[in-house]
């Protein structure tokens, strides 16, 4: 699979039982043997969950709690949704059961808000960008990387008993949670201070990413 070059278009969809959950379209930062790194913005494409958006424009709790058997049993709908509020950068290693997304409020002087260490299936490059599976999960990090917080360990569990989250899933994010803690304790990867993602601006100039007409249907037959 080729590079892609800073500023091209890469989609992240999420695939469970090789069909698509959500897809993203983001911009490409850098691309290299260590990571991919990609952009959004607000504005950017999203194919998510009609469930999700329910939640999200209504706050409705049940709506956020359906979505799970929903995944389970294959019978989700998906709606166009685009990004609000934040931009954020996503760390994403080969080979790896997380990635790594550092969250701006584009409000308040790009102010970087938050790091979230996303748990989730090795990507697999496509032509498009790259598939996923969230696997619900998410580490919760300060700004200055001195304190953390699990978050949605409730959801996670319950994904497990839903076979959402596989027995083999588990055993390898039981593991990513020891790397992911060594990685900001260290300052390794993106918490280095040579990255310098503090400084990092979505390209004013350049519009917000969009999804392809064929981005649930293409490059599927490896999927996840």
């Amino acid at each position: 699979m080729a590079w892609f070059r800073p500023g091209e278009t890469a989609v992240r969809r999420d695939v469970f039982r090789r069909k698509v959950w959500s897809a993203q379209a983001l911009h490409v930062v850098e691309d290299s043997a260590e990571a991919l790194v990609v952009g959004c913005r607000p504005g950017a494409d999203v194919l998510a969950p009609t469930t999700w958006i329910e939640w999200l424009l209504t706050g409705d709790e049940e709506a956020r709690i359906r979505a799970l058997p929903h995944l389970a049993d294959g019978t989700w709908q998906l709606g166009r949704w685009s990004w609000r509020d934040t931009a954020h950068l996503q760390w994403v290693p080969p080979d790896t059961w997380f990635s790594v997304n550092a969250f701006y409020d584009v409000s308040d002087g790009h102010r970087l808000t938050n790091w979230y260490v996303n748990f989730q299936r090795p990507m697999r490059r496509t032509d498009l960008g790259f598939d996923t599976f969230d696997l619900l999960l998410d580490l919760v990090v300060a700004p200055d990387l001195f304190r953390w917080d699990w978050k949605d360990e409730d959801e996670y569990a319950h994904g497990r008993r839903l076979g959402v989250i596989s027995e083999a899933d588990h055993q390898a994010v039981e593991k990513a949670r020891a790397q992911a803690l060594s990685m900001i304790e260290e300052r390794r990867g993106p918490f280095t201070r040579e990255a310098d993602w503090r400084a990092w601006r979505p390209d004013p100039g350049r519009p917000a990413p969009s999804l392809p007409a064929d981005a649930l249907t293409r490059g599927l037959d490896g999927a996840l």
